[in-house]
Parts: C-alpha cells; sequence; structure tokens
C-alpha cells in the first residue's frame, strides 16, 4: 500500500450506537490500544486518532498507559524537525 493511501473500514452506525461512541471515539481507542500495545509509534497513533501529540498524551496519562519512545518515534521527530527548518 501507498504511503499516502487511505485503507477504509466500514462499522456499522448500529454498532457505534450499542458501543455509545462515535466514529472518533472508535479511532481514539483503537489508536490507544495500538499504541499500548507498541504496534504503533507516538506520531501514527496521534495521526490516527486525529490528535496532537500534546493531546494523545494527556490521553495516554487518564489511561495509565505507558509512553515509550522508540525508533519510529525518534524518526517522526526528526522528520518534524527538518520539515519545520530546524534540522538540515
Amino acid at each position: 500500500m501507498a504511503e499516502d493511501a487511505i485503507a477504509t473500514l466500514e462499522i456499522p452506525q448500529v454498532v457505534l450506537d450499542a458501543a455509545q461512541m462515535s466514529a472518533h471515539d472508535l479511532r481514539l481507542e483503537l489508536a490507544l490500544t495500538l499504541y499500548a500495545q507498541r504496534r504503533l509509534s507516538l506520531g501514527k497513533a496521534c495521526e490516527l486518532a486525529g490528535l496532537t501529540r500534546w493531546e494523545f498524551r494527556q490521553w495516554l496519562g487518564l489511561r495509565r498507559i505507558e509512553a515509550h519512545y522508540d525508533p519510529d518515534d525518534l524518526q517522526d521527530d526528526l522528520a518534524t524537525l527538518r520539515e519545520r527548518g530546524r534540522l538540515p
């Protein structure tokens, strides 16, 4: 799958209603779970959740999920710094 491709997952509204969740809530839950399982880096989890790093870290704290920093997080941070002209 290409880097910028988007996969679509269809969740019936009746399922979201039964769970008393919105699509945004479900994305957040999925992002938190995959991050806690170390299957997503912080940057990718934030992207999935549609939150800033600050907002996502607040959710981690509320859920008492230990933050981790791995090579993917480092690469995300370096890419951000390069985009902002802070690194060559």
